[in-house]
């Protein structure tokens, strides 16, 4: 039995196979370039789109194609059954919020991207998201702190640089 919990142990510290790793994040926090960077945030985004599951990871590609073909009732019909095969999948919740954000439904985009961050602090496309969604809210100040929570991340993340700057000016009373 103690043997048994012992491995178990082991088992639940070493973590998912899947998803980025410690490195990725690294080496894109000291990227030398823009080039650099964005390669290694799609090498990144990549490891996101594994769940774990072959089962979740195919409904989510399916999910994917289409919001990226506009299909919004479709996408988050397909996350919600992504969600139901690995509810511990922080990516699903990213992607279902940003359908929330089209929809302009902040109150669940707002559940489902704090879902995704507690599951994966280091989600800068959450983050952003998040600034997103805060901004839209008229929380200016809390926005520009998950723009920045971003750049920790991920330095050379334009759409959260850009934001972040806007944000600060506007803060400033430089206005927009």
């Amino acid at each position: 039995m103690l043997k048994a919990l012992f491995i178990a142990g082991l088992i639940s510290v070493s973590g998912p196979a899947y998803g980025p790793s410690d490195e990725m994040f690294e080496e894109l926090k000291n990227a030398p370039s823009e080039e650099a960077a964005h390669s290694t945030a799609l090498d990144i985004w990549a490891a996101w789109l594994e769940s774990g599951s072959a089962a979740a990871d195919l409904v989510m590609e399916r999910a994917v194609a289409a919001q990226s073909a506009g299909e919004l009732e479709l996408a988050h019909e397909l996350y919600d059954r992504v969600i139901a095969i690995q509810p511990d999948y922080a990516e699903a919740y990213n992607r279902r919020a940003s359908v929330f954000l089209m929809e302009e439904n902040m109150p669940e985009a707002l559940r489902d991207v704090n879902e995704a961050l507690r599951l994966e602090p280091r989600h800068f496309g959450a983050w952003t998201g998040l600034g997103r969604i805060l901004e839209e809210l008229g929380a200016k100040e809390e926005a520009l702190e998950a723009y920045r929570e971003a750049l920790k991340i991920h330095p050379q993340l334009e759409a959260a640089r850009a934001a972040e700057s806007r944000l600060t000016r506007a803060q400033n009373g430089q206005g927009l």
